[in-house]
């Protein structure tokens, strides 16, 4: 118990928790609206806010806020207007964003000391002035879907009608690809930018097998976030594995475990 009151421990915890709630409720958008792959090509694009970060001498995160947000609000207004694959907008956001960062960082002077975290993730590094910066994007982010719950929802299940009915969709969808960008922003420090879509999807996948309310949903998505994170971060300090592979990995075995129960449960009903 003595590594709790270290001050490292006590952000990580900090940390570990306010991703949960973030991945809990725009994770379950994400995966009830299917934008995993735009999720994860705005991950891998906000590479390229880091090295802007290191490039101009500040924190990477505050490189990462507008690059996530420029990316996701480029790939929702081309394909939309433009009527152009979303598949292949990932792909060269992707790859232009993941470029520009080397280049970036390639242009930096002297030596960037930790570049690997934010690739992979080390929650055990996350200070406390980055857990303020998480604490008020979540404010953001609760705030937003608290307002407009009934729109976006409406916008998540039944785009075309929604729109029939007088809402705004296309301005909700940049306004849902923004969120994610946010979320994207709060669980890099906690897994990287590799690993962010698994740690995004996972807990709302899952919680999507056991109800149909949203709000149950975004609920349920949370509290096995905070197991998947708090449970991969005690398991890294015991086993001295990676932090953020060691809570994907965590979660990745709950996906599983979840699958295999379920696939258990309608053969008992079945056998019934």
């Amino acid at each position: 118990m003595e590594i709790f009151r270290l001050e490292f421990m006590q952000n990580a915890i900090y940390a570990a928790l306010l991703a949960s709630l973030a991945c809990g409720v725009i994770g379950s958008l994400v995966v009830i609206k299917r934008l995993v792959s735009i999720a994860g090509g705005i991950a891998h694009t906000a590479f390229g806010g880091i090295g802007l970060g290191f490039f101009l001498g500040i924190n990477p995160i505050y490189g990462l806020i507008p690059v996530s947000l420029l990316s996701a609000v480029g790939i929702g207004l081309i394909s939309r207007k433009q009527h152009a694959s979303e598949d292949s907008l990932i792909g060269i956001f992707w790859s232009v964003g993941m470029a520009s960062g080397i280049i970036l960082i390639g242009l930096t002077p002297g030596y960037v000391p930790d570049l690997f975290s934010y690739l992979f993730g080390n929650i055990l590094t996350v200070p406390m002035s980055d857990i303020w910066l998480m604490l008020g994007l979540n404010a953001f982010i609760f705030t937003t879907v608290f307002l407009l719950y009934k729109e976006l929802l409406a916008v998540c299940f039944d785009e075309e009608g929604a729109e029939v009915l007088g809402v705004k969709t296309k301005v909700l969808y940049l306004l849902l690809l923004c969120l994610v960008a946010i979320t994207i922003v709060i669980l890099v420090r906690v897994v990287g930018i590799i690993l962010v879509i698994a740690l995004l999807t996972i807990p709302a996948s899952i919680a999507k097998q056991y109800t149909r309310s949203l709000k149950k949903m975004m609920f349920l998505a949370a509290i096995l976030g905070a197991v998947f994170t708090l449970g991969g971060l005690g398991l890294s300090y015991l086993l001295d594995w990676a932090s953020g592979a060691t809570i994907i990995l965590f979660a990745g075995s709950g996906f599983l475990l979840s699958l295999f129960s379920q696939r258990i449960s309608r053969r008992s009903k079945l056998s019934s």
